[in-house]
């Protein structure tokens, strides 16, 4: 599996313990930085992590102090999907329902098992397409269109 990386200077550490585990599970991952503890500012980390995965056809791990900065950024960019993840809870889902192709972790929110196993569960899991494939088609249509009026068409063809 093929991965980009990045993180903020609060993530840093947290973004290096994970990208080994990866590489130990025999993924390829790309580390797009930083490389130290000096401050840096986590919306080009999101942006260019997330502009490598979508091009690539990669998965994306990012880090910040929450995770929320970081996926903001990171959502931002065309054809990325990234959620914050605090748990194999919420990797499972990310991955399976909603077809995230990045996730982001909080180094001070999420302690490092919890990390570790978040990632691996996301790693692991597929896209459930035939149930929540439609889903994520509006999710891509709100990107391409601005959303035209996403409530009517849900008033007219109901969740099944």
């Amino acid at each position: 599996m093929n991965w980009i990386a990045g993180s903020d200077h609060a993530g840093f550490a947290m973004k290096q313990h994970l990208v080994a585990l990866l590489r130990a599970l025999g993924d390829d991952v790309e580390d797009l930085g930083p490389h130290s503890e000096a401050a840096v500012d986590y919306p080009a980390y999101g942006a260019a992590v997330a502009r490598a995965a979508v091009a690539r056809g990669a998965r994306g791990l990012l880090v910040c102090g929450t995770g929320i900065g970081i996926a903001i950024a990171a959502n931002k960019i065309a054809g990325a999907r990234c959620a914050v993840v605090t748990d194999e809870y919420t990797a499972r889902m990310a991955r399976s329902h909603n077809d995230a192709n990045l996730i982001a972790l909080g180094a001070r929110v999420v302690g490092i098992g919890v990390a570790e196993r978040a990632v691996q569960v996301f790693r692991e899991q597929t896209f459930l397409a035939a149930k929540h494939g439609r889903r994520v088609d509006q999710l891509a249509a709100l990107e391409r269109d601005g959303g035209t009026d996403a409530l009517t068409a849900e008033r007219n063809h109901p969740a099944t």
